[in-house]
């Protein structure tokens, strides 16, 4: 989401970094391609003021280390700013303190209030608690049928009332779970194209009703600067405690991301990376700054592959790999690990100077999702010993995945290549990774 700002603030750093000496000219100048970078990332333009001028201040007043680089020294106050901008530590979401809990989701249609609740259900499911999702939006087509169809591939219940308004819908629903030993109920309220006083009054009726412990705004960060002013709508109706930024997947500016804790004061608590159920993390700013900045984000690569792969399997795989003992079916396992943690191109990014490195260049998805279907056209056999592999098996390996017969011979050639890699450097001849060649 970030890229372009991302650009922009490293060709500032690099200028200040050849500059050898902080000046305020220099300063000055850097800031005012700074603020404009801001605006054209959609950032409010009273935010984008107010942050240029503190890092000016602080700059300026900054006597220069001797053990670090003046440009170095301005992007920690940039970094710094950006933290606080983005509101200094993680708010996390109300805890789950009482039987029934209740979180209400609002936001316009479209912003993906019902793939969260979704998202939001499944991480508390993950964690041993007992959600129920309530269809409270009856005016968008097929909205209730969505949501169950959601909670029936989550495994996880599902609550609506037939003929019947949401505030009734939302308090039946409360009712339903002190009865049933519901830890946490996720009301799906209704959205409109556009902010009108019905929905509000609506939505401020549920609120007086049910009482929810978290009221969570759902703000598209693919609509820049609009998603600020939604928010500013809704915190003054509702008084919302929490935004959760949708599809931070996207190629959108990133505006909405610097601007809205600034401009409405509520806290960012969660944020949407994908379209995946699992695709959720909690909003951390001093991470957010780190990959605006291009300094990647180990920490949540590290809690992402923590959460998703098993570590006694690891070490196992570990052992094979060190003893060149591993084969195709070793292969399938680690990249079915791989795809739990999300696109491959945006783990990559989290690793500190990994993204710079690869700027540019395509993380080429499919041609990992073709080696899989060729594996998966082998036989069991085939999987365990490659060696099995002769001219008939092949083409009928390659009948099988769709693809030709060189392809099965390039897979096979870099299987044993990395076989032959893992045995040297188990004998300490290893000379480094061979030039076009993916470790599996």
């Amino acid at each position: 989401m970030f890229s372009n700002l991302t650009d922009k603030l490293e060709t500032v750093f690099k200028k200040l970094r050849g500059a050898g000496m902080l000046s305020e000219k220099n300063i000055k100048d850097s800031m005012r391609e700074v603020r404009q970078a801001l605006l054209e990332a959609d950032v409010n333009y009273k935010v984008a003021k107010r942050f240029v001028k503190s890092v000016q201040e602080k700059a300026v007043g900054e006597s220069v280390l001797k053990s670090i680089e003046p440009g170095q020294q301005v992007i920690k106050i940039v970094h710094d700013e950006l933290v606080s901008l983005l509101g200094n530590k993680a708010e996390p979401i109300a805890p789950i303190d009482k039987s029934p809990t209740v979180y209400m989701v609002c936001g316009l249609q479209g912003s993906g209030k019902t793939t969260l609740c979704g998202k939001l259900a499944l991480m508390h499911r993950r964690k041993n608690k007992k959600p129920l999702l309530v269809a409270a939006d009856i005016y968008r087509p097929a909205a209730v049928k969505q949501l169950k169809v959601i909670a029936d591939s989550i495994a996880v219940e599902h609550f609506s009332l037939e003929g019947k308004k949401p505030p009734e819908i939302c308090r039946e629903a409360v009712k339903y779970a002190e009865k049933n030993f519901i830890d946490l109920v996720i009301l799906d309220t209704a959205g409109r194209l556009h902010i009108d006083d019905e929905l509000m009054t609506e939505l401020e009726e549920i609120k007086e009703q049910v009482k929810p412990d978290e009221l969570l705004l759902v703000a598209d960060a693919m609509t820049g600067q609009d998603a600020v002013k939604v928010a500013e709508e809704f915190h003054k109706r509702l008084n919302i405690t929490g935004v959760v930024l949708s599809k931070m997947d996207g190629d959108a500016r990133g505006g909405a991301a610097l601007s809205i804790r600034e401009v409405t004061g509520c806290p960012i608590k969660l944020a949407s990376i994908g379209e995946k159920l699992g695709d959720l993390e909690p909003f951390h700013p001093d991470r957010m700054a780190s990959r605006i900045l291009g300094m990647g984000d180990i920490v949540s690569l590290v809690e992402k592959a923590q959460e998703t792969i098993d570590e006694g399997k690891a070490i196992e795989m570990q052992e094979k790999l060190l003893k060149a003992q591993f084969n195709f079916e070793d292969f399938l396992e680690q990249m079915n690990q791989i795809k739990k943690m999300g696109p491959l191109d945006g783990l990559l990014k989290m690793i500190p100077g990994v993204g710079k490195a690869l700027k540019g260049v395509t993380v080429d998805e499919k041609n990992m999702e073709r080696m899989v279907a060729i594996i998966k056209s082998m036989t069991i056999p085939e999987r365990r010993n490659p060696g099995l592999i002769d001219g008939s098996r092949k083409r009928r390996i390659a009948r099988g995945s769709g693809n030709s017969v060189q392809s099965v011979n390039q897979l096979l050639k870099q299987f044993y290549t990395m076989q032959k890699m893992f045995s040297n450097m188990n004998k300490g001849k290893f000379k480094g990774l061979p030039k076009g060649m993916m470790p599996f």
